[in-house]
């Protein structure tokens, strides 16, 4: 089958079992999420070998560690994927929740009711995660998903959606709510872009070029996910134990993640106090760091930032480091170069904290907290489909209610307009 026909026949098995799926009840939805956790416990060897093919290669090519990393399935991802599965049974169900009823003076009954969107096409890259986190997603919400995800994990995503499509077909989900777009070529994602016919929008989980690259071609609505250049700026005054914990969590807990830090402002009152013992233990964890001309004063061994590196998401272990003069100057360089996706201070001023929280435009913005809790499962959304940073539907992490719209249901009596 050419990339054409694959496209074509698979959106079409997507629109007729979206149907099916928008007036499925809950219990059947939960019971095949329930049987797709299942399946990934009882086959995890099958994704494992499929996986480690995928390493292999990867390795072969010289994929960064972060993109390794991503691309990383064993016994614990495997588990993590089919707890967060389970943990979305225990979520709420949007689909059918009516969020306001009014009457007018004519006695027309008005109602919002939620729906779910129809055919949702989500085109990510190294992350396997994503197929089964997309998948369990979509089911809950009553929407059908078309994946395509990276080369690099091409035989890793085909052993997941084969095991929960599986599983979720013997369940009583209608064939074709889960399908993987199984080619490599680019011309599958120039045909998703267009596929207005099929897919009601589409979700790119990626890097820069990828989220740009649909944005710019596609005539199916995009949701906007983020490129994630967050920032931590530690204030003058911040209680400096819990910034260094803070920023080397930010950092260096899992750095090819788009909510990790990749640049650290620092106020220059705290900077000679801060910063030498602060760099000497981000050096420990392999940190490379790329400084201002200040920051080099108390870093001597800092690589020179250019202009460049404030810009960069790196999703590596590099950091950009800058002292500022004030709250402003943190405030206007976030504004500046920010990508409106995580951005954290670290202060014990009460009145300084309000002011970050108020004038920085972000979809999460901390006070005294670590970036990285950007995150549907953190967020007590179970797992997430991505996280927008556009401001139109959906902001931030995007769970179950995000992948639904609504509808208006109104109840008359005989009603005719005059």
């Amino acid at each position: 089958m050419n990339v054409a026909a694959e496209v074509q026949a698979k959106g079409k098995l997507a629109r007729e079992a979206a149907r099916t799926l928008a007036n499925l009840n809950t219990a059947r939805k939960n019971e095949a999420l329930l049987a797709m956790a299942r399946a990934l416990e009882e086959e995890k060897d099958f994704i494992l070998e499929a996986n480690g093919r995928d390493m292999a290669a990867g390795k072969e090519k010289g994929l960064s560690r972060a993109l390794l990393d991503r691309l990383l399935l064993n016994e614990k991802r495997i588990k993590d994927m089919a707890v967060s599965l389970r943990e979305l049974v225990a979520l709420p169900d949007p689909v059918g929740e009516v969020t306001s009823m009014w009457t007018r003076p004519n006695g027309l009954q008005i109602g919002r009711v939620r729906v779910p969107l129809g055919v949702i096409g989500i085109i990510y890259e190294a992350r396997p995660n994503v197929t089964v986190d997309a998948a369990g997603l979509c089911l809950k919400t009553g929407n059908a998903v078309i994946l395509r995800g990276g080369s690099e994990a091409f035989n890793s995503n085909r052993a997941l959606t084969q095991v929960i499509s599986r599983a979720a077909t013997a369940a009583g989900i209608p064939e074709g709510a889960i399908q993987l777009i199984e080619t490599t070529d680019r011309e599958a994602v120039n045909l998703l872009l267009r596929a207005n016919e099929y897919l009601d929008v589409l979700i790119p989980r990626g890097g820069a070029g990828l989220i740009r690259t649909v944005v710019e071609n596609a005539t199916v609505p995009v949701i906007e996910t983020g490129v994630g250049n967050c920032h931590v700026y530690v204030d003058a005054a911040a209680d400096l134990e819990m910034a260094r914990n803070i920023v080397i969590n930010a950092k260096t807990q899992r750095p090819g993640v788009c909510n990790a830090m990749e640049t650290l402002l620092v106020h220059e009152k705290v900077a000679a106090e801060f910063l030498p013992s602060l760099a000497e233990a981000l050096k420990e964890k392999g940190v490379v760091l790329r400084g201002c001309e200040r920051t080099r004063q108390h870093v001597p061994w800092a690589e020179a930032a250019t202009e460049e590196d404030w810009a960069t998401e790196y999703l590596d272990l590099i950091l950009a480091v800058r002292v500022v003069d004030s709250l402003e100057a943190a405030l206007e360089h976030i504004h500046t170069y920010g990508t409106k996706h995580s951005e954290a201070i670290v202060t014990n001023d009460y009145q300084t904290a309000r002011e970050f929280l108020a004038r920085v435009d972000a979809a999460a913005v901390y006070v005294n907290a670590s970036t990285r809790f950007t995150d549907g499962y953190e967020f007590g959304f179970g797992a997430e489909i991505g996280i927008s940073t556009q401001k139109l539907h959906a902001r931030g992490p995007m769970g179950p209610e995000q992948l639904t719209t609504f509808k208006y249901i109104i109840f008359g009596s005989g009603q005719i307009r005059q």
